[in-house]
């Protein structure tokens, strides 16, 4: 595992915001008993985390729209299988956003690009290494040699090797890998009846999707359990596949302006925190947690 002196800190804040809405009651309100769930788990993670790691850039990027990403100009049933966020979370993440700049960490959005391609973004033009806060398989796919993948609802962290050992591929062929097993998460088809050890076992063998769609005689002899039967559904679900691959794979050269790259880690603002806290009517222990006295 790699040892790290000082790193990139990428949030997928959107993740830990809908587990938190999930995970904690409803009757966690504030001021008119407005739920507060959300704001109130999503918090106390932020806190958690950025007491537990110094680096000093730090960037959480959020989800602004499940319908709008650039991936349903081309695939209108991209996510269509996740309802859409209740109006009880909806009313919370604009304060979680506003807890997040508060803290002194820098946020990112976008109607068009996911939560994914801002970071893929930051973490391709970083020059030290990335440590990508997810519990999100797909984010793997834009590691580079020295990143991490941060589970850390599950205190678990994956290097490059950890991620080939869980999925038989390397963070580099997520996007295939993908491309062939499906997402059901995300909505996105794959090829039916080709499962995770398949399509690792593919992957081993033949460079990507390009290669092994190119090469289908290649397949039907690899020797592989069903080899023949993999060429036929290959053969039929070839564009579907490609399909998927555009849709798993996460962009990277979003043209983010200065401002939205000024990701240095900043102070918490106390008197921004006692704002928030004032007017959403947080309790004592989460005030006393950011550091804010009651007013």
């Amino acid at each position: 595992m790699v040892q790290y002196t000082s790193a990139m800190l990428l949030v997928d804040a959107s993740v830990y915001i809908f587990r938190a809405f999930h995970s904690l009651p409803s009757s966690l309100t504030g001021r008119d008993e407005q739920p507060l769930n959300a704001v109130y788990g999503y918090t106390t993670f932020l806190v958690q985390l950025l007491e537990a790691d110094d680096d000093p850039q730090v960037a959480a990027a959020f989800d602004e729209s499940l319908t709008s990403s650039f991936r349903n100009g081309f695939f209108a049933d991209y996510k269509a299988n996740r309802e859409l966020p209740p109006a009880a979370l909806e009313a919370q993440i604009g304060a979680c956003r506003e807890m997040t700049e508060a803290l002194g960490v820098a946020t990112l959005s976008s109607p068009v690009y996911e939560a994914d391609d801002l970071i893929g973004t930051l973490a391709r033009d970083s020059d030290t290494p990335v440590k990508i806060v997810t519990s999100d398989k797909d984010l793997a796919q834009v590691m580079g040699p020295d990143d991490l993948l941060w589970d850390y609802a599950r205190e678990t962290r994956y290097d490059g090797a950890a991620i080939e050992a869980k999925f038989g591929v390397p963070p580099a062929r997520i996007a295939d890998y993908l491309a062939l097993v499906g997402d059901n998460v995300d909505n996105i088809p794959g090829v039916p009846g080709i499962g995770a050890k398949t399509a690792a076992s593919l992957l081993q063998q033949f460079d990507g999707i390009d290669t092994l769609l190119g090469d289908l005689d290649g397949v039907a002899a690899s020797g592989l359990r069903g080899a023949k039967s993999l060429k036929a559904k290959l053969e039929t679900h070839a564009e579907q596949v490609r399909l998927s691959y555009r849709l798993a794979t996460i962009v990277t050269d979003i043209d983010l302006s200065p401002e939205q790259r000024d990701i240095r880690r900043r102070a918490p603002d106390r008197e921004a925190l006692a704002s928030i806290c004032d007017r959403l009517g947080l309790g004592e222990r989460l005030r006393k947690r950011l550091g804010v006295a009651s007013s």
